[in-house]
């Protein structure tokens, strides 16, 4: 896969990006790495694909480590965070790319506490480590950064509402992350094929995926959609602090 930053442009820079083991995250921190980020590659349950991936990076001449937490868990983050302090001494880079909610076997509100609940307490846990200059992304999609504003797919609602408060309370966080020096940048995109959530919905909704493609005229796929999000990380902050990747077209403004 093509590298849409430029060799060098990260180097000494201290990256970590959530839920990396595998899909978006996989080849956003490949990406980084490749730019000459030293980074984290954060899995839940994956440890084996983690690991994988760190060999990989480090056999293309990069410097990664793989470090496990549970996101909607405060010890889990407070140890992850102990281990990049250690290793490192402090981040310039998160990416905040894990979510979820479609999964079988979950509490009723488990959408509510990873995608809203534990990006705040991930951002909290993180700021003491980044200095000025530092940058926060946010990853989401279209469906539910405008779900005030245009209805999605049953199947998705409870994720988009979900996402949605996410993004809301990173939002009211802005005050602080300027305070401190950081930049906040959230990456808002159409349904990605190839990702898991994709897959869910199409499982629930058969066509889904391809009814949204028709409509859309293209959907990024996950290496297209991740080269979005590394460039991100490096491009000048939208006024909005919005950065759309695809059509918008079929989604209302936001007042």
């Amino acid at each position: 896969m093509s590298n849409p930053l430029a060799a060098g442009s990260l180097t000494g820079k201290r990256a970590l990006v959530t839920g990396s083991s595998r899909g978006i995250g996989a080849d956003t921190v490949q990406y980084l790495a490749g730019a000459g980020a030293k980074v984290v590659v954060n899995y839940r349950n994956k440890e084996k694909r983690a690991q994988q991936l760190v060999a990989k990076i480090e056999a293309a001449g990069g410097e990664a480590i793989a470090v496990g937490a549970d996101l909607t868990d405060a010890g889990s983050l407070a140890a992850m965070f102990s281990v990049v302090e250690g290793e490192w001494g402090g981040l310039d880079v998160l990416v905040m790319n894990a979510s979820g909610g479609m999964e079988s076997g979950m509490a009723e509100d488990y959408a509510l506490q990873l995608n809203r609940d534990a990006q705040v307490s991930l951002l909290t846990a993180a700021l003491p480590l980044m200095a000025p200059g530092s940058r926060v992304v946010f990853v989401t999609s279209h469906q539910a950064h405008f779900i005030r504003t245009t209805e999605t797919m049953p199947e998705y609602l409870p994720v988009a509402l979900s996402k949605r408060a996410g993004e809301d309370a990173l939002r009211e966080m802005i005050p602080q992350l300027e305070a401190a020096g950081v930049e906040f940048v959230v990456v808002s995109g159409d349904m990605i094929e190839g990702t898991i959530t994709a897959t869910l919905l199409e499982r629930s909704n058969p066509g889904a995926i391809s009814s949204r493609k028709e409509s859309a005229g293209k959907l990024y796929n996950v290496a297209e959609f991740a080269a979005e999000v590394a460039s991100a990380v490096v491009d000048p902050v939208p006024a909005d602090r919005t950065r759309y990747v695809g059509d918008t077209s079929d989604f209302a403004p936001l007042a």
